[in-house]
């Protein structure tokens, strides 16, 4: 084990005089400039035009309500527009018996989903994702693969 480490460590040493010994990279002349001016731009910025994280909380809060509020206004709205001139009590009641017919069809798609959960055996089940994930990394390997032979400009890593 000491041996492992003793070559560890003269490995690293070998590498850090080999780093040491490579000249230093010098940005472009007007890259500090173009930063500082960039920094003083966003910091000028007025608070509505930065990201909304950064907003002050009474801002967010009060945008957040008014967000809320639009929505149920407009949801109210839809529902006495398609209600007419009934009450709001008949209008929910229409609205809901609306609804009802899809809450059984998504009940009994669960259900069917159960079922075939259950019929299916585990061992398929567990190929089958095994299956799925192999094809995930698959297909990220082969974008990773397009991008650098394809689509990555030539002018990266160039040092000329």
């Amino acid at each position: 084990m000491s041996k492992h480490i003793d070559s560890e460590q003269k490995l690293e040493r070998v590498l850090t005089q080999a780093l040491k010994g490579l000249p230093l990279r010098r940005a472009p002349g007007t890259l500090e400039l173009h930063v500082a001016n960039e920094l003083e731009q966003r910091a000028a910025l007025p608070w509505w035009r930065v990201s909304f994280a950064h907003w002050p909380a009474a801002p967010r809060v009060a945008f957040v309500a008014v967000c809320v509020a639009l929505v149920a206004a407009t949801i109210l709205g839809g529902v006495f527009a398609f209600a007419g001139d009934r009450s709001f009590n008949e209008a929910t009641a229409m609205v809901l018996s609306w609804v009802h017919p899809f809450l059984a069809v998504v009940s009994s798609a669960g259900g069917v989903a159960t079922l075939l959960v259950g019929i299916i055996p585990p061992l398929w089940l567990y190929g089958g994702m095994a299956l799925g994930i192999m094809l995930y990394v698959a297909l990220f390997g082969l974008g990773a693969a397009a991008y650098r032979l394809y689509l990555r400009p030539s002018s990266v890593g160039d040092d000329s």
